[in-house]
């Protein structure tokens, strides 16, 4: 079955099982390696993507849930916003061994689109899912906070 969708602002063709994962999609279908698979079942946070700005674990939504919208992989986060995340992130030494890194930071960059300035609950709340082995979690926080504060000027 042929699925439309726009990534990363360009619309794309997918020919492929409406069940696939849209981890898989992205990954195999279309070579944005930057998602990545921890634990298939919407439990860790590394397949974290933006759908129609929504943050939305891929490993668990099949491309036919997303046919027609809008989907941004951490390959295709330039706005502003994500361009600040990723400053902030380089700034306050978040990444360890990294294979976190693309869930947290889409996962940032959702949570400033809705709250400009979070407080440490609001983090703390929109960060839960999103598993980091190294525990940076205080980095991220940190990270989080300097990424708000740059955005608001």
């Amino acid at each position: 079955m042929t699925i439309d969708l726009t990534i990363n602002g360009e619309a794309r063709r997918l020919d492929l099982d409406p069940a696939t994962p849209l981890l898989w999609a992205l990954r195999d279908g279309l070579g944005l390696t930057g998602t990545k698979y921890g634990c298939g079942i919407a439990q860790c946070g590394a397949c974290t993507v933006h759908v129609d700005g929504e943050a939305t674990r891929s490993c668990i939504t099949p491309i036919e849930a997303v046919a027609g919208r809008r989907v941004v992989t951490v390959e295709g986060l330039s706005s502003a916003r994500g361009r600040a995340v990723q400053r902030a992130w380089i700034e306050a030494q978040v990444p360890q061994c990294g294979y976190c890194q693309s869930g947290q930071v889409m996962a940032a960059a959702a949570l400033l689109a809705g709250n400009a300035d979070p407080s440490d609950a609001d983090i703390d709340a929109a960060m839960s899912g999103i598993l980091c082995r190294c525990g940076t979690y205080g980095r991220i926080r940190t990270a989080i906070r300097a990424a708000a504060q740059a955005l608001r000027g």
